[in-house]
C-alpha cells in the first residue's frame, strides 16, 4: 500500500511512521513537511520512507502532487498549533487543506483520513480553534466519505510541544509554574493509541464517519504535571501563579520568541473548563488503550525514542 502523509514530520506523523514500519514494512510512505530540521531527523530515523521538504500550499513547482499517483490512502496531518504570526494559522490550516484537496481531485485517492481536533467542539475562540473548524468543514464538504478523527491533547515520542516541552522545562529548571489552582480537567491521549486507531482505519475500509477520540482518564492539570515530573525523574518545585500573571509572562515571552511553545490563547483554552465526551473507541476500533501511567513511562523512559528531542 502507498500512503500519502501531508504534515507527517510532527508528533502524530512520526509515531504513525514508527508503528507502520513495524507492522507493515512493505508499505510505501510518502511524507511532505516543510520543517527542515524535523524532516532531516526523520530521514535518519526512517530511511525507507520518502520525505519531501516542500510547501503544501503550492501545487506548481513542487514534486509532492506527482507522488499522489498510485496512492491508496491519505492521512491528512498538517496543522498550525501555535504561532505569534496569526497569518500562519490561515495558511497552514486552511490554505494548505484547500491545496491538498485540489490535488486529490486531480489524483483521486480512495481513502482519506483527516486528523481534526477536539477543539472544534470547544468553547474556545482562538485562531487555532477557528481555523481547525474551517479545515474540518472543507474536508467534510469535499470528501463526505472521509474518516474524521478529533483527538484531545496528545503526548508521546517526538513531542516538541505540549508535554514534551513541559518535560524539558522540568528537567532544566528548579521551579515549574502552574497557572491558578491547576485543577482544570485534562483528558490526555497517548499518541501510540491514536496511531493504532489510524492504522485500523487504513486496514479497515469499512470504517467511515467522524469520531471524537478522547483520553479515557480524566485528570487535573496539576495531577498530570506531578505524574509527568515522576516519569521524567525531575525534582523541580511546582509553584502556583495567578492566571493573569501567568498570561502576562506568556505575552512577554511571545515578544522574544517567534514560535513560543505555549501562548496566551492556549492558556485560555487550557483554563476554559472543557470536558469532552468519551466514546467507546477501544471497542469501535478494536484497540487496547494504554493506561496513562504506562504511557508516560513509555514516552519518557523507553530506550527506543524517549531520549530523542525534536527541534522546536
Amino acid at each position: 500500500m502507498k500512503i500519502f502523509i501531508p504534515g507527517g514530520a510532527g508528533l502524530v506523523g512520526l509515531n504513525l511512521i514508527a508503528r507502520l514500519q513495524d507492522d507493515h514494512p512493505n508499505w510505501h510512505l510518502i511524507v511532505v513537511d516543510k520543517k527542515r530540521e524535523a524532516v532531516a531527523i526523520a530521514q535518519n530515523l526512517f530511511p525507507k520512507v520518502t520525505f519531501l521538504e516542500e510547501d503544501l500550499c503550492c501545487l506548481e513547482g513542487q514534486d509532492w502532487p506527482l507522488q499522489l499517483q498510485g496512492c491508496s490512502a491519505c492521512v491528512m496531518l498538517q496543522a498550525e498549533i501555535g504561532n505569534t504570526d496569526s497569518s500562519q494559522f490561515e495558511r497552514n490550516n486552511v490554505h494548505s487543506t484547500l491545496t491538498v484537496l485540489e490535488a486529490l481531485k486531480r489524483h483521486p485517492i480512495p481513502r482519506l483520513i483527516h486528523i481534526s481536533s477536539s477543539v472544534v467542539n470547544s468553547v474556545a475562540t482562538d485562531l487555532y480553534t477557528s481555523t481547525k473548524r474551517q479545515q474540518e468543514e472543507l474536508v467534510r464538504d469535499a470528501r463526505p466519505d472521509a474518516v474524521v478523527l478529533r483527538p484531545t491533547l496528545m503526548f508521546g515520542w517526538f513531542d516538541r510541544k505540549h508535554l514534551g516541552w513541559l518535560a524539558r522545562f522540568m528537567r532544566k529548571l528548579p521551579v515549574f509554574p502552574i497557572p491558578g489552582s491547576g485543577r482544570f480537567i485534562r483528558q490526555p491521549l497517548y499518541v501510540g493509541d491514536f496511531c493504532a486507531l489510524i492504522e485500523r482505519c487504513l486496514e479497515s475500509p469499512e470504517l467511515h464517519g467522524s469520531y471524537d477520540i478522547t483520553g479515557l482518564e480524566k485528570v487535573s492539570y496539576i495531577s498530570l504535571m506531578r505524574q509527568l515530573r515522576q516519569a521524567v525523574r525531575a525534582r523541580t518545585w511546582m509553584i502556583h501563579l495567578p492566571i493573569p500573571l501567568f498570561g502576562f509572562l506568556l505575552q512577554c515571552w511571545a515578544l522574544i520568541s517567534r514560535q513560543p511553545a505555549f501562548t496566551r490563547s492556549q492558556l485560555t483554552a487550557l483554563t476554559a473548563g472543557d470536558e469532552f465526551d468519551v466514546i467507546d473507541w477501544p471497542d469501535i476500533f478494536q484497540v487496547t488503550p494504554t493506561p496513562l501511567a504506562d504511557a508516560l513511562r513509555i514516552t519518557y523512559q523507553d530506550p527506543r525514542y524517549s531520549q530523542l528531542e525534536m527541534p522546536f
